[in-house]
Parts: structure tokens; C-alpha cells; sequence
């Protein structure tokens, strides 16, 4: 693409965000791009009032996107939407998005490739499923810390850890025997098959800040790596993964105050 026809595209990234996400895949994909970024309310970790400026829910990822010869940009949100936008647009000469159709399949229904349909489920299922989950864990779990009075922190505690019990243990035993089930099953180290694909991507963030606090949920009888050794090997992949580092490196160099992981 010459650059004369490239779009502009900017991403609104918010720290210890799912933006980080977005943002390795913008190195992947070797784009032209501007960054913006921000901190979140220290008080409440609620994102800062200038993203609804961009887009009414005020979160992040956003991605602007203005077309040569536009003034008028696209506005991207939603994880999975912009990962999928981004590649189906972006990732030509990459490995990035599975061929979707069969050798003589092509539009026909049922004719997909199983590492296409492996990818694009995985966009969704992160946003769908996975993330939900751990959404709901963080909540509960801060029924636990500090910033609950400390009088009434014993009750409160209590319904955490009854919750956490009965719903949240459950599913997550769930969803990590599913992903080391996918892996053992996709032909290769990743989600998709045997290369990096956007669905390894978008899954990296959750699965990144979360690998320390599963063990947390309950009594698992073993240490999680020798449960899910598939999983916990592909999740230390997924954070040696230069496009990872050089999206971590690019934070840093323009403000190492700006924090990547959930503490």
C-alpha cells in the first residue's frame, strides 16, 4: 500500500487495559499509527472521562481509523471487533488470519478451515466467555481488600469467598481445562495451529494478568502448570513474544509509569 494511501489510524490506550492487546497487534502488523495514552482514576480504576470523547462508553481499546482523502474517522471499539477489523484489513502478507476456506470449498457453508473457525471463535469467546468470568473474580475479590470498611470486610469477605466457591472456581476449572484442551488439540503451540494468530493475541491479556490469581479460587490439589501444562507453557510463549516485548518496551520508553499488568 503506498503510503499516500494509507489510512490514519490512532489508538486510545488506557493502562492495565485490554489495549495492550490491540497494541501488539499493531506491531505485528507493522503499522503507521498514533498513540494516546491514559491513566485511570487511581480511586476507582475507572477509565478517565476523555475517552467519551472518542466513544459514549468511555473505555478502552478504541481505534480511530481515517480513510485517505477522509476527514470522517471509523471508530472502532470492542476488543474483538478491532482485532478482527484490523487483520481482515491489515494482515495480507502475514500469517495472522487462517485461510479460511477449504482447496474447492470457497463460500460454501460448512467449507472453512478448522484453524479459521478455531480463530475467529477465539475473538469472541475472550470477550464473550473468558473475560466475563475474570471481570466478575477481580469484583469479589476486592470485597476482600482495603477499601471495604474494616467492620464490615468479615461479611463481606465471607460472601466473596462463598461466590468465588460455588461459581467462580467451577467455570474457571472449566475454561482452563477447555484451553489445554485446544491446545493439545490445534496442530501446533498456538490456538490456531503451528504460527501466532490474532486470537493468540487477543487472548494474551486476560490470561497474562490472570495466571497468578487463578490459584487463588480454590484448592486445585496441583500446581496449576503441572495441571495445564500446555496452557501455562503457551502463556509464557505468548509474553516472550517479541511483538509482546516491543509493545511493552513501546509503553515504558514513553512513560514507565503507565502500567501494563493489573497488580
Amino acid at each position: 500500500m503506498a503510503t499516500e494511501d494509507q489510512p490514519k489510524i490512532k489508538l486510545y490506550w488506557l493502562e492495565k487495559s485490554r489495549a495492550q492487546s490491540i497494541l501488539w497487534l499493531f506491531e505485528e502488523l507493522k503499522l503507521n499509527y498514533e498513540l494516546e495514552l491514559f491513566h485511570r482514576n487511581k480511586d476507582n480504576m475507572l477509565a478517565p472521562p476523555e475517552l467519551k470523547q472518542v466513544h459514549a462508553l468511555g473505555k478502552s481499546p478504541v481505534v480511530t481509523v481515517t480513510p485517505a482523502g477522509s476527514e470522517k474517522p471509523i471508530v472502532l471499539a470492542e476488543t474483538g471487533f478491532i482485532a478482527q477489523y484490523m487483520s481482515e484489513h491489515f494482515a495480507e502478507g502475514t500469517n495472522l488470519v487462517p485461510t479460511r476456506y477449504k482447496a474447492g470449498q470457497e463460500g460454501k457453508s460448512g467449507g472453512e478451515t478448522e484453524a479459521w473457525l478455531r480463530w475467529q471463535y477465539f475473538l469472541h469467546y475472550n470477550e464473550g466467555s473468558l473475560v466475563s468470568l475474570l471481570m466478575m473474580a477481580m469484583v469479589l475479590g476486592a470485597l476482600k481488600g482495603p477499601k471495604v470498611p474494616f467492620f464490615i470486610r468479615p461479611i463481606t469477605a465471607m460472601v466473596s469467598n462463598q461466590i468465588i466457591s460455588m461459581m467462580i472456581f467451577p467455570n474457571a476449572k472449566a475454561h482452563l481445562g477447555f484451553l489445554e484442551n485446544q491446545l493439545a488439540t490445534s496442530g501446533g503451540d498456538y490456538l490456531c495451529g503451528d504460527h501466532l494468530t490474532t486470537a493468540d493475541i487477543v487472548l494474551s491479556f486476560a490470561l497474562i494478568n490472570a495466571k497468578d490469581s487463578f490459584k487463588g479460587f480454590g484448592n486445585w490439589g496441583k500446581p496449576l502448570d503441572q495441571l495445564y501444562p500446555k496452557l501455562w507453557a503457551w502463556i509464557d510463549r505468548m509474553e516472550a513474544e517479541p511483538g509482546y516485548q516491543r509493545s511493552v518496551k513501546k509503553i515504558k520508553d514513553i512513560d514507565d509509569s503507565f502500567g501494563i499488568k493489573f497488580p
